[in-house]
């Protein structure tokens, strides 16, 4: 189940470039899945912010 779609005014746009040929073999990676690489790419971004989230209990940002 994929979350849902978000409306244009929560979207913001991120631009990339890429070597041709790694978007080709993305792009068919993608496909061969029957995925969009932009939602390869969110579950991607989403996984990285997870693991990489400041720890909420901390102040400051500094270690204890």
């Amino acid at each position: 189940m994929s979350p849902r779609a978000p409306s244009p005014r929560e979207v913001k746009r991120l631009n990339m470039n890429v070597p041709r040929d790694l978007h080709d073999a993305f792009k068919a990676a993608a496909a061969a899945e029957g995925r969009q690489m932009t939602d390869v790419l969110m579950d991607y971004i989403r996984k990285y912010v997870e693991q990489h989230q400041p720890d909420r209990g901390r102040r400051g940002g500094r270690r204890q």
